[in-house]
């Protein structure tokens, strides 16, 4: 659990850290950062509830990079070499996870339907490397028993 914690609790600072200056270079505020992460619960009507939708967008976030934790901390479960070779096994996780976000976790989503360019995707990608997948394969080594 408490891998889980560390892991997704600096996955979700760091990613949402990186998202939010990005956003802010694009003259994208907080809350309208925020608010385009809800609207993949609420649709358009997200940017009409001000505040509220923001700390949902922010919550949804949080709880995604716990999920993600807790899924790379099962794995190590059955597959122990995920643990021993952690910073290899953190990076290509980072690279699944922006892979899954992007072609499951939107489409799927209230978001409206955009075609994904691989070619934009190599500085996301590297953010989650380092801000999602390394963070929560450093935690799971740290509270392993190796």
């Amino acid at each position: 659990m408490r891998a889980v914690l560390l892991g997704g609790g600096v996955a979700a600072l760091l990613d949402g850290t990186s998202a939010t200056v990005s956003f802010a270079t694009r003259g994208v505020s907080f809350t309208r950062l925020w608010q385009g992460v809800a609207s993949g619960l609420l649709g358009p009507a997200s940017f009409r509830h001000g505040a509220a939708s923001a700390a949902l967008g922010l919550f949804c976030h949080i709880l995604i990079a716990m999920v993600a934790a807790l899924i790379f901390n099962l794995a190590i479960r059955y597959l122990p070499a995920l643990v021993e070779h952690y910073l290899l096994s953190g990076a290509v996780y980072g690279v699944l996870v922006f892979f899954f976000m992007n072609l499951v976790v939107i489409p799927l989503s209230a978001l409206p339907k955009r075609h994904f360019a691989l070619s934009d995707a190599l500085v996301p990608i590297v953010v989650h490397i380092f801000c999602v997948g390394l963070p929560i394969s450093v935690a799971a080594r740290i509270f392993s028993n190796k």
